[in-house]
């Protein structure tokens, strides 16, 4: 793929032969972010058909597709790519109430947040990203019952290893109402 200038995100083989591809642009530092169309989506599944037929890969149907809003995170240079976005993380193993400021309960793996770069503190115990985790928001009252103030706790950081992780990847988040920077009508 690299040939064809995309990089490989993702591989999946599914029950029924299903072989699911995944790519992306490559990601320079600095770069405007660039998206797949449904014409890069055609040139690769043309020259992938080619490939697996000489190769004799065994699949029924091919896919191939762009990471999506929920894109996967698995390497360093996709945490350096997406630090300041909202991302979704499952921990290999859940953590304790300490673990987060006091902010996740035991036994708790799943967590959103933003991405950020460890903390110099959080670096010397070995760890190199964070996600600052926002407090959870008070449920709405049940009919009928006194509503109750409820202080907002402070947001935390929650800082880890890629080897901690099980899953990350971009929370996906969707504005129905339209661009936010969109141009005055002309007149």
């Amino acid at each position: 793929m690299k040939g064809l200038g995309y990089d490989l995100v993702d591989i999946d083989r599914s029950a029924g032969g299903l072989l699911r591809i995944t790519m992306d642009h490559p990601w320079q530092p600095g770069q405007a972010a660039a998206f797949i169309t449904v014409e890069d989506c055609e040139k690769v599944t043309r020259q992938l058909q080619y490939v697996l037929e000489v190769e004799t890969v065994d699949y029924r149907r091919l896919e191939v597709s762009s990471p999506g809003i929920d894109r996967p995170l698995r390497h360093a240079a996709d945490f350096e790519r997406f630090t300041g976005e909202l991302i979704d993380i499952t921990l290999r193993e859940p953590i304790g109430a300490a673990g987060a400021d006091g902010l996740a309960s035991a036994g708790r793996k799943k967590f959103r947040g933003t991405l950020q770069v460890a903390s110099d503190e959080a670096r010397a115990s070995g760890d190199e990203w964070q996600i600052e985790l926002a407090p959870d928001e008070p449920k709405a009252p049940k009919p009928g019952k006194a509503k109750l103030k409820a202080a907002a706790a402070p947001p935390a950081a929650l800082s880890f290893k890629l080897g901690d992780l099980r899953d990350a990847r971009l929370a996906p988040v969707v504005n129905f109402k339209g661009r936010a920077e969109s141009a005055p009508p002309a007149a």
